[in-house]
């Protein structure tokens, strides 16, 4: 039999707070993090973008520590990750981080020589130096689908007794390298983002950090805690950049999750998927979810509260979906007035309570890669 895998503490830093209770509060307001910006670092030109503020960065990261040298990311995932750290790790306490592009603003320099921080293991290295981690930490960087990749990771290491617990957290930030990528593929929208919309043009870029704590002792378990059931990881091999058209990879992702969970497309509660505005996603979305049986399950996107936080948006969007279990509230996919898919699918329109027990995360990236968890609240 093997072990039970669970989640017993979550946070997150984004634009819209520094902790879940404030993201909720802000959600809840139906308040955005995207907002307009004029800065030559990253454009010459205007943009949208769900950035967090440096100055306030820089008095909360101040609040528990005075060592110099680190980046902006590093603090990021240094904050987000400080809060759930209970206990000292020991040496059976992984460490995995998720991330697409890690420090890449450190190649904005006119030195010849590159940083060693833009190497994602050193990045790594930095925060489990900071916590004195004693393993040596682990990098997933599969695209998009690297938050929510990074939990199954960790669930399969503890299930296999290399590890019995693990720290996850996961991290990007807004960079000129990744706005320049996204405007040469004309994936940008100019307005904030709307996410299965008939009208939706396009993403919205933000950044992020998130952590969390999974462990297989049931003695740190408690009511309302979270049990990892199922997971499936996919992929489609379809293009580079372009979803397949069937949804096939993210239809086998869910399938294979669901098998594992033991339950079926009538047991999901709700759905938290990936949502990135762009027409050819949310249109495999809706067409894996119709093939599924889930067309009718109730989803949302939160691309439209914090854009596109590339490697953290699974672990974050799962940190909320979390608290939608824990709450017995869902909350409205932000941007979504007039169905846009030619598959119909429940997107939800505002935010409401209703008992919840299982949901399912879903995300699909760049490469052909899709990955989905169910979560069950105990």
């Amino acid at each position: 039999m093997p072990r039970k895998i669970y989640i017993t503490a979550t946070n997150c830093i984004t634009p819209l707070g520094f902790d879940v209770e404030t993201n909720i509060q802000n959600i809840e307001k139906e308040i955005s993090g995207i907002v307009s910006h004029t800065n030559k670092k990253f454009s010459q030109n205007s943009f949208l973008g769900a950035i967090i503020d440096d100055a306030k960065l820089e008095t909360e990261f101040n609040k528990i520590s005075q060592i110099d040298g680190f980046t902006k990311l590093e603090k990021m995932l240094i904050l987000a990750l400080k809060p759930i750290v209970q206990k000292k790790p020991t040496d059976k306490t992984a460490l995995i981080l998720s991330t697409t592009k890690g420090n890449i603003s450190e190649l904005n320099t006119s030195s010849d020589e590159i940083s060693e921080k833009v190497y994602l293991q050193n990045l790594a290295k930095t925060i489990a130096d900071f916590f004195d981690f004693k393993t040596q930490p682990i990098v997933v960087s599969n695209a998009c689908v690297s938050g929510i990749l990074a939990i199954a990771t960790a669930k399969r290491l503890i299930q296999a007794e290399i590890y019995d617990d693990a720290y996850v957290i996961a991290g990007d930030e807004f960079s000129e390298f990744v706005l320049s990528g996204f405007t040469s593929f004309q994936a940008l929208s100019d307005t904030p983002c709307k996410p299965y919309d008939e009208a939706r043009n396009g993403l919205n870029l933000g950044e992020a950090t998130a952590s969390i704590y999974i462990t297989s002792d049931e003695n740190l378990v408690k009511k309302n805690d979270i049990k990892i059931i199922g997971d499936g990881a996919i992929n489609d091999a379809n293009h580079i950049s372009g979803p397949s058209r069937t949804g096939e990879g993210l239809f086998r992702s869910i399938k294979s999750a669901m098998n594992e969970a033991n339950i079926e497309s009538s047991q999901i509660e709700f759905i938290s998927a990936h949502g990135t505005a762009t027409i050819y996603n949310d249109e495999m979305e809706s067409i894996a979810f119709s093939r599924l049986e889930l067309q009718n399950v109730p989803i949302n996107s939160l691309k439209g509260y914090y854009g596109h936080t590339l490697g953290a948006s699974g672990l974050l969007e799962t940190v909320i979906g979390i608290e939608s279990l824990k709450r017995n509230r869902l909350y409205k996919s932000l941007g979504f007035e007039n169905p846009g898919t030619s598959e119909r699918i429940n997107v939800i329109t505002e935010n409401k309570d209703i008992a919840l027990k299982i949901f399912l995360k879903t995300a699909s990236g760049f490469g052909g890669c899709n990955t989905a968890v169910i979560f069950e609240k105990i």
